[in-house]
């Protein structure tokens, strides 16, 4: 795995190195957004902490943009952007969860790596079609999407605070995987696929609130989220690329950031510990949902 990790690290290097080299880039809008560096730490940090996707925070960010004038982005540049920005901070998030659980020795993981991997696969088999066919068929508005989605989180995230500081207070936490829940995420991974399609986020933060909420060890429902998104990122980038929806400036800036937050985001969450990470999830999803619901109301 450590050799995994380190070529992962390499190859991010290297796309954003191809950004430079090919991508065009206006030097006079670089100066103008010399903040992104900063938001791209704070996004990924949050998105690999919670599993939750940089979306949450970069959506609202590029929306701030266009709204004061610093640069005109529509909501396909915008998606486009927050898929790949993510692809370094979800990635990089993506190996460091992974790689710390495959380093701990196997008496003192908090869940076994069959069952990691398995929730990982359930969900992406799901979710990778779903997305790839909604980006190219998509034909509904997806204003009313986002309410719906927001609306959805929102009980969520007011479910994950509220069963951390009741029903799951005490008891300990669930370490082994049931089939039921592997049929949940199952479903989850249809739902999170065409969301993830139309706004960047979806899947990830949908698999960790439901998790959080079932009441499984923080690894398992940050880490096996962040995986899922940074797959689903580098799966869905192409789609914008190939199209010309990408706005290299702002990738070519936020990224480094990203990939910064992305690595220190596992030692933070493990840091937190599962009470306070799940209540500043819950209440991170809530704040952003009624943030996003109102600015589209």
């Amino acid at each position: 795995m450590k050799i995994a990790g380190a070529i992962g690290a390499i190859l991010l290097a290297l796309g954003y190195a191809a950004i430079w080299v090919f991508a065009p880039l206006d030097h006079a809008l670089l100066a103008r957004l010399w903040f992104l560096p900063g938001i791209g730490v704070l996004g990924a940090t949050i998105a690999n902490t919670s599993g939750t996707g940089g979306g949450v925070v970069f959506v609202p960010v590029f929306n701030a943009l266009r709204d004061t004038g610093v640069m005109a982005l529509d909501r396909t540049q915008v998606v486009a952007a927050s898929f790949l920005i993510q692809c370094f901070g979800m990635s990089m998030g993506a190996i460091r969860w992974s790689a710390g659980l495959h380093r701990q020795p196997v008496a003192t993981r908090d869940v076994s790596l069959a069952d990691f991997w398995r929730v990982v696969g359930v969900v992406l088999a799901g979710s990778l079609p779903v997305m790839l066919v909604t980006q190219r068929v998509a034909a509904f508005d997806p204003h009313d999407v986002l309410l719906a989605f927001k609306a959805f989180s929102l009980s969520l995230g007011a479910g994950v605070v509220a069963t951390t500081w009741t029903v799951n207070r005490t008891r300990p936490a669930l370490r082994t995987v049931t089939r039921g829940d592997f049929f949940m995420l199952a479903a989850i991974g249809l739902v999170g696929g065409f969301v993830t399609a139309l706004f960047s986020v979806g899947v990830g933060e949908l698999v960790a609130l439901y998790l959080f909420i079932r009441h499984y060890p923080v690894v398992l429902c940050a880490g096996a989220a962040v995986v899922i998104s940074s797959l689903s990122c580098l799966a869905g980038a192409p789609f914008h690329i190939a199209n010309g929806t990408v706005m290299w400036e702002v990738v070519a800036l936020a990224a480094p950031g990203a990939l910064i937050g992305g690595y220190l985001a596992r030692p933070l969450a493990l840091w937190l510990g599962a009470a306070r990470l799940k209540t500043i999830d819950g209440c991170w999803i809530v704040a952003s949902s009624l943030y996003l619901i109102a600015l589209n109301v």
